[in-house]
């Protein structure tokens, strides 16, 4: 469980599930995951596969400290309108390239294909920004693997956690 009660945002890209054409598997997975783990999830968002769109929604959420955390779902992958990774770094203020490489890390362990994954991870203000993939068992075993450090992370991010170094 987190040190305290971190508050999270969940935001799933993807332009069928913004016009009502796919159900929103993975933004519910997420949710379920967050709040076992002791997160309060404080808004949710569909949006279409737009850069510019989710840019300003990431800004509005980071620069009005409405969350600590942001999960974003979908637009990973190699589509030409994937473009969340480079949505999340244009907003970054600082880069945290070790979520994505974790989870590249553990993903490579189940399917090769996890090679072809562009998620990233950022720091905006007080928020962390991490890239999740779009499909369900995807973000399963990539959520459940960092969910732990998370917390050690946003612990440290908003002044309420020690060193990140072990004895």
């Amino acid at each position: 469980m987190p040190s305290k009660s971190y508050r999270a945002v969940i935001i799933t890209v993807s332009d069928k599930g913004s016009k009502g054409k796919r159900e929103d598997e993975s933004g519910k997975l997420i949710r379920e995951i967050l709040e076992t783990n002791g997160y309060n999830v404080v808004h949710t968002k569909i949006l279409p596969d737009e850069q510019t769109l989710l840019e300003k929604e990431m800004i509005r959420i980071c620069d009005k400290e409405i969350a600590d955390l942001i999960l974003t779902t979908g637009g990973t992958g190699f589509s030409p309108r994937d473009r969340t990774p480079e949505a999340t770094m244009t907003v970054a203020e600082r880069l945290v390239p070790g979520i994505p490489e974790a989870m590249l890390i553990q993903s490579l362990s189940i399917t090769k294909r996890a090679m072809l994954s562009r998620a990233a991870a950022a720091i905006r203000g007080k928020t962390l920004i991490v890239n999740l993939p779009g499909s369900p068992k995807a973000v399963r075993e990539n959520l459940e693997f960092i969910i732990s450090e998370l917390d050690h992370g946003l612990d440290i991010l908003s002044g309420s956690g020690g060193e990140c170094g072990q004895a």
